[in-house]
């Protein structure tokens, strides 16, 4: 049985995970540090783990310049909460836009999350997913696509 505090505690815990995703997809690093805990892991794919939140920001933040443009979706949370530590399976769609080299990136993934609750509120204490595909497309394949807006590109003088 779920109770009204645990309910509670999974609402909380799903809109920390919107707020992190939104932070990364907006470069708001100050924020994106504010969902994390202190001594956080983090491990995205084959290709990029790092340790403790210090890492995990400066490690996004050299990944996602502001030529990179990137959407994160999470959906279908199943979330357990065990006292002041819970845990996080969530389905990932993302995307990823490189201008500059006319590529987008696409797939899904499962993330797996654990949380911890630190002065009353809900923390990440790692993060990682493990991707079920990855596709790429080359954008001068598909000559009707247009970029009309990139709120982090530098505006144009």
């Amino acid at each position: 049985m779920t109770t009204p505090d645990r309910r509670d505690d999974i609402d909380a815990i799903k809109a920390l995970k919107y707020r992190y995703l939104r932070c990364v997809d907006l470069r708001l690093w100050d924020e994106l540090a504010g969902t994390l805990a202190e001594d956080v892991s983090a491990s995205y794919g084959k290709r990029l783990s790092y340790t403790g939140r210090d890492q995990v920001v400066a490690g996004l933040r050299e990944q996602m310049t502001d030529d990179v443009i990137t959407e994160h979706q999470a959906h279908h949370p199943e979330i357990e909460v065990d006292g002041d530590t819970a845990t996080g399976r969530w389905y990932l769609q993302d995307r990823v836009i490189v201008p500059a080299f006319d590529t987008m990136i696409f797939g899904s993934a499962f993330y797996e999350d654990t949380y911890r609750r630190t002065d009353g509120r809900w923390v990440i204490s790692s993060t990682g997913y493990k991707r079920t595909y990855e596709a790429m497309v080359d954008l001068k394949d598909v000559p009707s696509f247009q970029l009309t807006d990139n709120h982090l590109a530098p505006a144009a003088e």
